[in-house]
C-alpha cells in the first residue's frame, strides 16, 4: 500500500512538472505543412507574453519576472525584444550591455521549462549588426529546443524583396550553427502584408515560419481573411506581438474585437505573444510603475490589458 502511495506521489510530480515545463511534454519543436508541432508530430499552439524593449524597460529582464510569466500568467513562451535604436542602450551602442540583458530572459527561460523567442527589435534593416548577434545567440543556445529566433520585429516601409534577401542571409548564418530551431521572419508594412511571402516565400530552409502582428483596435477583420489566405496558400504563421488596443499601443481596449481574434488564433491553433511587460503610461504596457522589477506584482501592480491578458491566457 505504501509503496502504491509513493508511486502515485510520484506520478503525481512528474505530471504537475510536465505540465509546468512546456519544452519537456512537446521538446524540439518542428513545422509541418503551415502547422507548428513537437516532437511526436502533435500540433502545439504556444502563449505568452513579450518584454518592451529591452534598452527601454531593463528592470524587468531578469529571472524573477520570466518566473512569475510562467508560474502566475501561465506563459509558455516568452519573448525578449532586444531594442537596436532608440537610444545610447540599443544593441548598435551597446552591443555587450544588450546580450547580457537578453542573456538573463534566455536563461531563466530554460531553467523554467518555456520557449523562448530571441526578438531583434528593429524596425530597420542593419544586416551586419544582426548576423553578428544571430551568430553569437546560435552558438550559445542552439544546442536548446527551448529556442525560437525572430529576425526583425517589424519591417515597416522596406519591401519584401529587401526583406526576404535580408532574412535569407540571416537564415544561411543561424543553419550554418542551428539546424533544427524554429525561425520566424517579418513581413513588410509591421507584419500585416503576409499576402507578399505567401506568394513569394524563402525556399531551401526547413522550421521557418512568419509572423503576423495585430493591434484589435485597429486590425479587423481584413487581417484575420488576409491571413487565412496566406495559410491556405502554404505560409506558416507565428504571432509574435499582438495586443488589444489601437496599433499606437495606447488609447481604448476595444474587448469585442480582441475576443474575436482570441477566438480566431485558438481556433486555427496559432501561436500567440502579448505586448508588452513594461510600465510606460500608455494602454498596452500591463504596469504600473508600482510593479516590481523582479515579478511578485499585486493586483494593483496589474493594468486593465494587463488583467485581461492574463485572463486569456488561462485559456488553452
Amino acid at each position: 500500500m505504501k509503496f502504491k502511495i509513493f508511486t502515485a506521489t510520484v506520478f503525481l510530480f512528474y505530471v504537475i512538472t510536465v505540465k509546468a515545463q512546456p519544452v519537456k511534454q512537446h521538446g524540439q519543436l518542428k513545422v509541418v505543412g503551415t502547422t507548428l508541432t513537437d516532437v511526436n508530430d502533435k500540433p502545439v499552439a504556444l502563449q505568452g507574453m513579450s518584454f518592451g524593449w529591452h534598452n527601454l524597460w531593463p528592470r524587468f529582464y531578469n529571472a524573477g519576472a520570466v518566473n512569475e510569466l510562467v508560474t502566475e500568467w501561465h506563459c509558455t513562451v516568452v519573448r525578449a525584444s532586444m531594442g537596436i535604436e532608440l537610444n545610447d542602450k540599443g544593441y548598435l551602442k551597446d552591443p555587450e550591455g544588450s546580450v547580457k540583458l537578453m542573456k538573463n530572459v534566455i536563461d531563466a527561460c530554460i531553467k523554467e521549462g518555456v520557449y523562448v523567442i530571441i526578438d531583434w527589435h528593429d524596425h530597420n534593416i542593419h544586416l551586419k549588426e544582426a548576423k553578428d548577434f544571430f551568430k553569437q545567440m546560435a552558438t550559445d543556445y542552439g544546442k536548446y529546443p527551448n529556442v525560437i529566433y525572430e529576425l526583425f520585429n517589424e519591417p515597416d516601409y522596406e519591401t519584401w524583396p529587401e526583406v526576404k534577401a535580408y532574412s535569407e542571409e540571416l537564415i544561411k548564418t543561424i543553419r550554418s550553427i542551428d539546424a533544427a530551431n524554429i525561425i520566424l521572419v517579418g513581413s513588410p508594412k509591421w507584419d500585416q502584408d503576409v499576402q507578399l511571402p505567401a506568394a513569394d516565400p524563402i525556399k531551401g530552409y526547413n522550421n521557418l515560419m512568419y509572423t503576423m502582428h495585430f493591434y484589435a483596435g485597429t486590425h479587423k477583420q481584413w487581417l484575420r481573411d488576409r491571413t487565412d489566405e496566406a495559410i491556405n496558400k502554404g505560409l506558416p504563421i507565428f504571432v509574435s506581438e499582438c495586443a488589444g488596443m489601437e496599433a499606437t499601443g495606447d488609447g481604448p481596449i476595444d474587448h469585442a474585437e480582441w475576443n474575436k481574434f482570441l477566438t480566431w488564433m485558438n481556433a486555427k491553433q496559432l501561436s500567440w505573444v502579448a505586448w508588452s511587460v513594461s510600465d510606460k503610461l500608455e494602454t498596452c504596457s500591463i504596469l504600473n510603475p508600482s510593479a516590481a522589477s523582479n515579478g511578485k506584482w499585486k493586483n494593483d501592480d496589474i493594468k486593465e490589458w494587463g488583467k485581461l491578458i492574463k485572463e486569456s491566457l488561462k485559456i488553452k
